[in-house]
């Protein structure tokens, strides 16, 4: 089996999880995201590797260097998802397999939440399923990569 590195980006706010709104974001901090991704991901036989920030030029960087070092992105850009052509730009530019996740389901929530920069860009979107958005979105990450590499 090949071994995976995936790249999971977290966005602006993120590191506030567990105490920022948890009416709809719930009690989990961004700590246990990455325990249970950093879990997960050694099941799986892949590793990951995660970051969090609040600048959308951070971010763009990250993504610039996964080229040389990952095989894919799970992607919470936060509220950059909805703003952000850049983001959008420099995923589409390195030419590796994204998926969009979120923890609660945008379309459920304000308009401006509805349109997405990142899902024309990604192979999919998981959204509105809490911490486990992240693990579903890691494990489809990981099987479209074995599935793609093997064809």
């Amino acid at each position: 089996m090949i071994p995976l590195n995936i790249l999971v980006l977290h966005g602006p706010n993120l590191n506030l999880l567990g105490h920022r709104e948890p009416n709809i974001y719930g009690s989990t901090t961004l700590e246990d995201i990455n325990s249970l991704l950093f879990e997960e991901a050694l099941g799986l036989q892949a590793k990951v590797s995660c970051l969090q920030s609040n600048s959308e030029g951070a971010l763009i960087d990250a993504i610039h260097q996964a080229k040389e070092n990952y095989q894919g992105i799970v992607i919470n850009a936060g509220a950059y998802t909805h703003t952000s052509i850049a983001l959008a730009d420099a995923l589409l530019a390195v030419e590796l397999p994204v998926v969009e996740v979120h923890l609660s389901n945008i379309y459920r929530r304000e308009t401006f939440r509805h349109k997405s920069y990142i899902a024309p860009v990604a192979i999919g979107q998981i959204s509105g399923f809490g911490t486990e958005s992240y693990r579903l979105g890691l494990q489809a990450l990981i099987h479209y990569l074995r599935q793609h590499s093997s064809s």
